[in-house]
């Protein structure tokens, strides 16, 4: 499976590296990258490789979006209540923002239910 759209970013080599593959999106927030995946493996005491491993088990999808909300400093957009500035920290963009934004108020309905 190709992943050129991620080949020369984020750290990742070109596309014939297999970064892009490797280092998809995993986990409860979708870490994304060889640089994200570098990072939650040194703060997680671990190699590259348990990380990627890590990440695909349940304890590393929410490790990971805990170490990433916690890095990224996610809370002063929610503490804002700043939902475009959030999705711009975690995406680097608005892409998909209206259908992220539905989600988001069906599951924040969801809660409120009795």
């Amino acid at each position: 499976v190709s992943q050129s759209r991620y080949a020369d970013r984020m750290k990742n080599g070109n596309e014939e590296s297999g970064d892009g593959f490797k280092f998809r999106g995993r986990g409860l927030i979708q870490l994304t990258g060889r640089d994200n995946y570098t990072r939650f493996a040194k703060a997680s005491d671990m190699t590259l490789d348990e990380a990627v491993a890590y990440l695909e088990t349940s304890a590393g999808a929410v490790a990971s979006a805990g170490w990433f909300w916690d890095v990224n400093k996610l809370n002063i957009y929610c503490d804002k209540d700043d939902f475009v500035g959030l999705t711009r920290r975690i995406n680097g963009g608005t892409i998909g923002l209206a259908d992220r934004k539905h989600h988001y108020e069906l599951a924040l309905e969801s809660f409120s239910k009795e």
